[in-house]
């Protein structure tokens, strides 16, 4: 089946940043003119996918209106003649189909993929952590559909981390079976580096399939996560491989981590000495700064 529908995880606090994030989410900060979340969903869309699904918390109603129309601003626009502008504001509305649905309590990422299963309708899917943009030529999730249709099984984005930082993520044990495309036969969550089975780490873009949110509701009801213990989507996958494959590829380009201060501030001047308003001005400002 062809991957038709993104959901986009954005329901965390945003406890890094407070508190510029006490009253608005930290993926609508700006990375020079546009919100971190708006470059997440154009990978989407770049990546031919129509319907994008948010899991949203508390406090996240700026995700939406970003998303929406705004007439007053559009007809403000277009009656002062910044018809470029409008058309611009126009087309975030009209990139893709928006649905929200609602996590009620922070309780990790497979319990908040839970709350959009049922606008899946039993479709494999793309998964996007909503706090990392990528990139790179061709959009990373187009990358991991690719390598989807040709193995019809689920496929998980890696980069190499230092061996000193795997404790940060989740970690693969597998083998490469093509260039840069790994099959996978183990997972750590966060291991400490003496332990770890590999330097690949998951990056925060995913293609699943129904079966992981069959394994996702099975395991919501065992005691542990019955007492509220967070749940997230490796639980799943470490499940799934105990009977089918699941691949990684090392992807090509380049994650920036906008949930870290550090790894927004790298963001932010990336993206400004390439920025077409901005570059010029900006790069003479670096070249003379002393540090």
């Amino acid at each position: 089946m062809k991957i038709k529908k993104a959901i986009i995880t954005v329901a965390g606090f945003g406890t890094r940043f407070l508190p510029a994030t006490k009253a608005q989410p930290k993926e609508m900060l700006p990375i020079v003119d546009k919100p971190v979340i708006q470059f997440i969903v154009e990978e989407a869309v770049a990546s031919g996918i129509k319907d994008i699904i948010f899991v949203t918390g508390r406090g996240k109603h700026a995700i939406e209106n970003h998303f929406d129309y705004s007439f007053e601003l559009e007809s403000a626009l277009l009656k002062n003649g910044k018809k470029n502008l409008y058309d611009e504001i126009k087309r975030i509305s009209d990139m893709a189909n928006f649905s929200y649905v609602r996590q009620k309590e922070p309780r990790g990422n497979g319990d908040a993929l839970l709350y959009a299963a049922h606008l899946i309708d039993n479709e494999p899917c793309a998964v996007l952590f909503g706090d990392m943009i990528a990139d790179s030529e061709k959009p990373v999730i187009k990358q991991l559909v690719d390598i989807y249709e040709k193995y019809n099984a689920p496929v998980v984005a890696l980069k190499k981390v230092p061996k000193r930082e795997v404790h940060k993520y989740g970690v693969i044990r597998g083998k490469e079976i093509e260039k840069r495309l790994y099959k996978i036969d183990g997972m750590a969550e966060k291991p400490e580096p003496e332990k770890a089975p590999s330097n690949l780490a998951l990056a925060g873009r995913y293609i699943i399939t129904p079966e992981i949110f069959q394994i996702l509701e099975k395991l919501k009801k065992l005691p542990k996560y019955l007492k509220k213990q967070e749940l997230y989507l490796t639980d799943a996958f470490k499940k799934l491989l105990k009977t089918k494959p699941i691949y990684g590829l090392e992807y090509e380009g380049t994650m920036y981590d906008c949930g870290s201060k550090i790894g927004f501030l790298k963001t932010i001047v990336d993206y400004g000495l390439k920025h077409k308003e901005v570059k010029g001005e900006f790069k003479r400002y670096l070249k003379n700064k002393k540090i």
